[in-house]
């Protein structure tokens, strides 16, 4: 049967009032916005994907990078809070920048987050392949590799192309067999299977150089909580298609990091906990400690069945990608920003979900996932972008919202953080200019230039295609919408601010 159009009276008022007109259909629950950020997050995509190359770089004290960037990235979704109560608008990124500092400064933070988002998609879904060979028993070559990729992008055009209704079921699905597995393995690990002490936590052994500083090593182990305490932003970007947005997005993306980096730090730490040899993997001799630890907990069937629960978190993380990306590529064009506006920014009548945007949000990243069956490296450079781009637009909002403090912006939505606004905005920046700078730092001077620079080089292309077609063909003169005028509309109310 299909779900009526839903639409808030209220909601709706509000974005009239902001200068938007909605399509989308309000049929998710604040649980099942919750849900798309964590599968977003993706504590399992992330643990799962870079244990082993996180402990044999900085030992099992890496884990406490979960810890730093989860209080960093509350402190960076409580500002975006704020901002979303008050500009409850899809697309997340896009409007809040337009809106906190103008259509230039939106443009660049869109096109980055957008390429970022298109690398991101094609990352996790390349990194799916080795469980699903695991789980079907399949060699792991490129060809087989890249059709798992592929194909896993294609089942999700195919789910998102239903619309918000299925969206934020298969999230909620995701979440919970995420979340369930999540515990189940950690809990099992922790009560049959321990064989370290808690104090091993805090041990570097041989990470940790006999004349010199630990601190590289664990800056370069962690990428590991870089990687995985980002997805909140998810949440906003289907801000009209949850009714209320200004009260229910904001909770749903502080649960998102409570439960999400909560869920990673225990996976982690019950994987820590059981590999019988750190010295070993720290050293180069075991490399394969994940995969170590759950044959030796689970056998070769229980092996599989963890596979499969951490496929399903691997489909689900891509899902929510998609969405995210989709939401603001229709964003984007509902101002008349990008090339193919018209077509881009369309919402079926069916299914009240941006078709077009959907489609794009499928092919560009199969194109880039198809480069691993030419040119891994390649893939790996592209790729390697994508967690930098992520944080440089995150930290363009937070930078935006700065801005707009000092031009005498007081957020006037249903959340508010009052009198720590500014200093929690200040701390928020400070984190990710920390961040960005640790994760472009080069790590690898005996790799190839072009590997050892990546990042750098995946960011100057973007960023600078970004400010050339600003400058030729200048789109920010397009759109209608508000723009640079959070500090003009924003009147304080006398409700008091929320926590």
């Amino acid at each position: 049967m299909d779900h009526p159009h839903i639409s808030s009276a209220e909601d709706d008022a509000r974005l009239a009032a902001l200068g938007v007109t909605s399509d989308f259909d309000r049929s998710m629950s604040m649980l099942e916005n919750f849900a798309l950020g964590f599968t977003y997050l993706s504590p399992v995509v992330g643990v799962y994907t870079l244990f082993d190359a996180s402990l044999h770089t900085g030992g099992s004290p890496m884990i406490w990078s979960y810890v730093i960037a989860g209080i960093g990235q509350f402190l960076v979704a409580l500002v975006f809070g704020e901002v979303v109560s008050q500009f409850p608008i899809s697309g997340g990124i896009y409007p809040w920048s337009r809106r906190l500092v103008g259509r230039k400064w939106s443009w660049v933070t869109a096109w980055v987050y957008v390429w970022a988002l298109f690398t991101t998609i094609a990352a996790v879904a390349t990194g799916a392949a080795p469980f699903l060979a695991l789980l079907t028993g399949a060699p792991s070559t490129p060809l087989i590799t890249t059709a798992i990729a592929l194909g896993l992008i294609i089942f999700s055009t195919a789910c998102n192309l239903v619309g918000t209704k299925l969206l934020a079921r298969v999230a909620m699905f995701g979440f919970v067999c995420e979340l369930v597995g999540a515990l189940f393995v950690g809990g099992y690990l922790l009560a049959f299977h321990r064989v370290n002490s808690l104090a091993s936590l805090l041990d570097p052994m041989n990470a940790a150089p006999t004349n010199g500083s630990y601190l590289p090593a664990f800056l370069a182990a962690s990428l590991l909580g870089l990687f995985s305490c980002y997805g909140f932003e998810a949440c906003g970007d289907v801000a009209e298609e949850i009714p209320n947005p200004g009260k229910q997005i904001p909770k749903a993306m502080r649960m998102t990091i409570y439960i999400g980096v909560g869920a990673s730090i225990f996976a982690c730490a019950a994987l820590l906990l059981a590999v019988p040899d750190i010295p070993a993997v720290i050293s180069g001799q075991a490399p394969n400690a994940l995969s170590d630890v759950l044959f030796n907990a689970f056998g070769s069937v229980g092996t599989k069945g963890v596979a499969a629960i951490v496929m399903i978190s691997f489909m689900s993380c891509v899902l929510s990608l998609q969405a995210a990306v989709s939401r603001l590529i229709y964003s984007f064009a509902r101002d008349r920003m990008i090339p193919g506006a018209e077509v881009l920014s369309r919402i079926s009548p069916n299914s009240h979900v941006p078709t077009t945007a959907l489609f794009v949000a499928g092919l560009v990243p199969s194109l880039i996932a198809l480069l691993g069956l030419f040119a891994v490296d390649a893939l790996t450079s592209i790729v390697s972008f994508a967690v930098v781009g992520i944080y440089v637009a995150f930290q363009m909002v937070v930078a935006g919202a700065l801005y707009a403090r000092l031009r005498g912006w007081h957020p006037s939505g249903d959340f508010r953080l009052g009198r720590w606004g500014m200093v929690i905005n200040i701390g928020a920046l400070v984190y990710g200019v920390l961040a960005i700078i640790n994760i472009l730092w080069p790590r690898t001077p005996d790799a190839p230039w072009y590997i050892n620079y990546s990042m750098w080089i995946g960011l100057a292309a973007v960023i600078s295609t970004a400010l050339a077609y600003l400058a030729l063909r200048r789109p920010h003169l397009n759109g209608t919408t508000g723009y640079a005028d959070a500090w003009l509309i924003s009147p304080r109310q006398g409700k008091p601010p929320l926590s």
